[in-house]
């Protein structure tokens, strides 16, 4: 992407500063939930590949469905935000979730994959809403100059979420995995072989349907508590003027790639992890070794929360993605365990990486943060090409080789670190 030099960064606006420290464990608990449920999508690729024995390309679009729906609903979710307010639109994306969660019902049933890919979608949708809703929300509560140690600290939420949910989606859902081989089944008996073994899917679904009706129910209850974040002025295509400044436009391409990258890698950990030159584990112990990746991110947040108060962010994301290169390398040139402990540990160096390319490129937006995080939430649909582009690779080589693919991504973060080392807000 091309980044004009000569086009001057718009002043600083001064936002709203909110002191609610109960609405902080609020925001803290919305990342906890959206994600927990992106990281399950790791869970169920694996599933889904060996139901309908998709190539490593196809099973990726999983990815591409949940992830599309950053790209399609951002910017309309950034434009709800600011017609009703945070707690208002918060309220709607979890009930759309739920919606979502429901639409596994019908497609198990009929047994076809193009059903998964559209209650994904929708439970993305919601997903996507909340997560609007969220990022400038948390900016909001407290000083600008702790605002990356503050989202770095609410994102240590989210991986909470990400550690704990696939390691019980992994018992529940790669544990069921059955003996049969969908391959030497057609017609009937394999639409019914698909429909009984994606029930476990459908149940852990309608769970979280279940707790997200009761949170909805609960925020509801407390859309009058904050006042003056709703407007009338209401534009999507505006947001795009934000473009125009270079640390925003390309704060907001690093959120693309970042997403990518950390989703394919994620994506394909099981899968890795299974390979004899590897570590060779059975699914469900390979899928046990998913929330240590995840995990890896949930420690690394809590000690960079730590670490964004003391070091330059710029240059702190520029180290940690010159790390994750450094173990993209050595995991895809070595073999057993070395190979795939360092892939475990990218997660580690993965976890400042978007509250960081986040708070960055916000820097300065004020009142337009709504408009911000929205066009930034576009970027995350890096998640929805990114993977399969990495799935391709591995198809038309092997998992080893298609690592170069978000080594390449965290080269270009590197470079963003570098570049916004010196603060806009002091």
């Amino acid at each position: 992407m091309a980044l004009a030099p000569t086009v001057a960064a718009a002043p600083p606006e001064t936002p709203q500063r909110v002191d609610a420290p109960d609405l902080r464990i609020f925001v803290f608990g919305l990342f906890f939930i959206f994600g927990g449920i992106t990281s399950l999508n790791d869970v169920i690729i694996p599933k889904l590949k060996d139901l309908f024995t998709l190539s490593y390309a196809q099973a990726m679009l999983v990815q591409s469905a949940f992830f599309a729906a950053y790209f399609i609903m951002s910017l309309p979710g950034a434009a709800i935000v600011k017609r009703l307010g945070y707690m208002r639109s918060a309220a709607i994306g979890l009930l759309t979730m739920t919606a979502g969660c429901l639409m596994f019902i019908p497609a198990s049933q009929s047994g076809q994959f193009p059903l998964f890919l559209l209650a994904l979608f929708v439970l993305a949708s919601g997903v996507t809403l909340v997560q609007v809703v969220a990022n400038p929300l948390i900016s909001l509560l407290g000083p600008p100059l702790t605002a990356h140690s503050r989202l770095t600290f609410a994102q240590a939420f989210n991986s909470l979420g990400t550690t704990i949910f696939p390691f019980f989606g992994a018992i529940i859902i790669l544990g069921g995995l059955a003996t049969v081989d969908p391959a030497t089944l057609s017609g009937a008996a394999l639409d019914a072989y698909r429909t009984a073994e994606t029930q476990v899917v459908v149940r852990t679904y309608l769970g979280l349907a279940a707790a997200l009706v009761i949170i909805a129910a609960v925020v509801w209850t407390r859309r009058h508590r904050l006042t003056n974040d709703r407007s009338d002025d209401v534009s999507i295509t505006r947001a795009f003027d934000l473009l125009k400044r270079p640390r925003f436009a390309w704060g907001a391409a690093c959120i693309f790639l970042y997403v990518g990258a950390e989703v394919a890698i994620g994506s394909l950990i099981v899968n890795y992890l299974m390979r004899p030159e590897v570590m060779g584990l059975a699914e469900q112990d390979a899928g046990k070794h998913l929330p240590l990746y995840w995990g890896g991110a949930l420690v690394g947040r809590f000690i960079g929360a730590w670490l964004l108060r003391l070091v330059s962010p710029g240059k702190l994301l520029a180290t940690v993605a010159a790390v994750a290169i450094a173990l993209l390398a050595l995991s895809a040139n070595s073999g057993g365990a070395i190979a795939g402990w360092t892939l475990l540990g990218i997660g580690l160096f993965n976890s400042i990486m978007f509250p960081t390319i986040f708070s960055l490129a916000s820097e300065g937006l004020g009142k337009r943060a709504a408009e911000g995080s929205g066009l930034i939430c576009v970027a995350i649909v890096g998640g929805a090409i990114i993977p399969p582009l990495t799935g391709s690779v591995a198809d038309a080589s092997n998992l080893q080789m298609a690592l170069v693919v978000p080594a390449l991504c965290y080269a270009v973060i590197a470079g963003y670190g570098l570049y916004a080392r010196r603060p806009l807000v002091r």
